[in-house]
């Protein structure tokens, strides 16, 4: 297959397929929409920038406008997400898709008023896009029923469990009629997405858009190792010697996004942060700008960089190496869209050697080492031999690790897994990670925290 054509999607869904300049299926798309449009449960790996929303948005339009129901609209089909960016994203891609069919829809998440949502509701819809906190405040109202739902999508399903929402999505699929069709898109296939995709798809079929082959296509990466201290003079000098016109930077943590902002404005350069303790409004305003051309630098965390998707990137800075290798991967992703050329920098000190070296094994290539700046720094050039992971870890690390490595307690019996992959060495610790269930009070305050920074 070569054309959306030949998916079998409908003339009024190929017309808006052409409007947004779709010409050729991706792989997700190719492999996705023949079974949902059969019925079929599926589960999808795949990353943001694959064009998976349009995988499961285009099927899910057609079946679902070839029996509209008479008088007032109930909610069919629920898309649960797990940040605002990335429902609103997904929105804006129903709005597109869905131009010519008598069919509506409503985005919802927290940060915002919830009145207009509830006044779209009580009208009536038949696609609801959600974040999990805002959708279960709103059942909990009694403004939503979920009793006749017809298709299901859990997307990003490993940011979900990453960002503590297991016990949310579990208390939906409560909710969920016996009797519909299942859709989870993950970015990776840690076992705990696989236990969660066992207990509630059937006989799904997999698609796996493999990140490796994804990474490597019209990206330039280079390594550069320099001492942490000097990291951000060496950031200043690419940007104002490139003349970086959108780029976005990486960071671990959302108090190093906030201060990495104020440092590049004292040295001229505009930019932005966008993570979970931002508030809507000041999120839509920094994405805005960016897209718009008016601030050339975003600096991100992992989670809140999930709902971007701006095809002019041409910069990506990992400005601290993810611990996760699969998340360098989602990172540099964001350059090189729609046909284009990209370059994706690593800043590596001595303290995240080994997780150049996980990162490494992952795409299964040696990157490229950049040495001709001013700050390179021999010292944290990986070691012969080196394992990946972090270099060292002091007292109380050791703790809280030995800690968080406890089993949670076991729940009701689950169906035999047919979608976990064997292990490899290559992959991320997090594929025997186990989701945050909130063990014991501690840990329950501190998920109940985190979805409140990051309700969306």
């Amino acid at each position: 297959m070569n054309n959306f054509e030949s998916l079998g999607l409908s003339k009024k869904l190929l017309q808006a397929v052409e409007s947004e300049g779709y010409t050729t299926p991706t792989p997700v798309q190719e492999q996705s929409i023949p079974p949902l449009l059969a019925g079929r449960d599926v589960l999808g790996v795949a990353q943001t920038g694959t064009g998976k929303t349009a995988a499961f948005a285009l099927p899910v339009l057609q079946v679902m406008s070839r029996s509209i129901p008479q008088g007032k609209r109930y909610i069919r089909a629920l898309i649960l997400s797990p940040t605002r960016e990335l429902a609103a994203q997904i929105g804006e891609r129903f709005s597109a898709y869905s131009e010519n069919l008598n069919l509506n829809h409503k985005v919802i998440f927290g940060g915002v008023n919830q009145n207009p949502q509830v006044r779209a509701l009580q009208k009536g819809l038949d696609i609801l896009v959600a974040t999990p906190g805002r959708l279960l405040d709103l059942i909990g109202q009694r403004h939503i029923d979920l009793s006749r739902v017809e298709f299901f999508v859990l997307d990003e399903a490993d940011r979900m469990l990453d960002m503590g929402f297991i016990r949310d999505i579990n208390k939906v699929l409560k909710l969920l009629p016996k009797r519909r069709q299942n859709l989870l898109f993950s970015a990776t296939m840690p076992s705990s997405i696989a236990d969660l995709a066992g207990s509630f798809l059937n006989n799904a079929v997999m698609i796996d858009v493999s990140p490796k082959e994804i990474t490597v296509d019209r990206i330039e990466q280079k390594i550069m190792f320099v001492r942490k201290a000097d990291k951000r003079r060496l950031l200043v000098q690419i940007i104002k010697s490139q003349k970086v016109k959108c780029g976005i930077v990486f960071t671990r943590t959302k108090h190093g996004a906030n201060r990495l902002v104020k440092q590049l404005d004292q040295s001229g350069i505009s930019a932005a942060a966008i993570h979970g303790n931002k508030s809507q409004g000041a999120r839509t305003k920094a994405l805005a700008g960016f897209k718009a051309g008016r601030i050339p630098i975003l600096v991100a965390t992992d989670i809140a960089s999930r709902g971007i998707d701006v095809d002019g990137i041409t910069h990506v800075f990992n400005y601290d190496l993810p611990n996760e290798p699969e998340s360098y991967v989602h990172r540099i992703g964001r350059t090189a869209r729609a046909g284009r050329s990209g370059i994706a920098y690593g800043f590596c000190d001595n303290s995240e050697s080994g997780y150049l070296v996980g990162i490494q094994q992952l795409i299964e290539a040696e990157i490229t080492v950049d040495d001709s700046h001013d700050f390179h720094f021999p010292g944290a050039i990986p070691k012969p031999g080196q394992r990946p992971g972090k270099i060292k870890e002091n007292k109380s690390q050791k703790k809280k690790k030995s800690f968080d490595n406890k089993k949670p307690r076991s729940g009701a019996d689950k169906k035999p897994n047919q979608y976990k992959r064997r292990s490899n060495n290559n992959s991320r610790g997090g594929n025997n990670r186990k989701p945050r269930e909130g063990n014991n009070r501690t840990s329950q305050g501190g998920n109940r925290s985190n979805r409140q920074n990051n309700r969306r």
